[in-house]
């Protein structure tokens, strides 16, 4: 593959960021496995992928997912993916899922 090919992938690459579910909210994991989301999403079995967009596209209703779409347009993030085994990040609001046992 020539060099610049490799070039121009990496100038159309989009920054992406792995989040676990927990920085959701129960209704607003439930919507993005439904595919209900007020924002493009597509879901996965273990979560799902959101486009956030640069600059940011839209202003989800969910007051989650508006918070971490502020923090990942300050960042530079254009897709945000959650993920059950993903990281949690300190600062960043946690919810527990009133389906899992303590």
């Amino acid at each position: 593959m020539s060099e610049l090919v490799l070039a121009r992938l990496r100038e159309l690459a989009e920054p992406l960021v792995a989040l676990s579910t927990a920085h959701l909210s129960p209704a607003t994991r439930q919507l993005l496995q439904e595919d209900q989301l007020s924002v493009n999403a597509y879901p996965t079995l273990t979560g799902g992928f959101v486009y956030v967009g640069a600059p940011r596209y839209d202003t989800p209703l969910e007051a989650d997912l508006a918070q971490l779409f502020g923090l990942a347009e300050r960042a530079g993030i254009v897709w945000l993916k959650f993920d059950v085994h993903g990281a949690t990040v300190e600062g960043i609001e946690c919810f527990e899922d009133p389906g899992e046992a303590p």
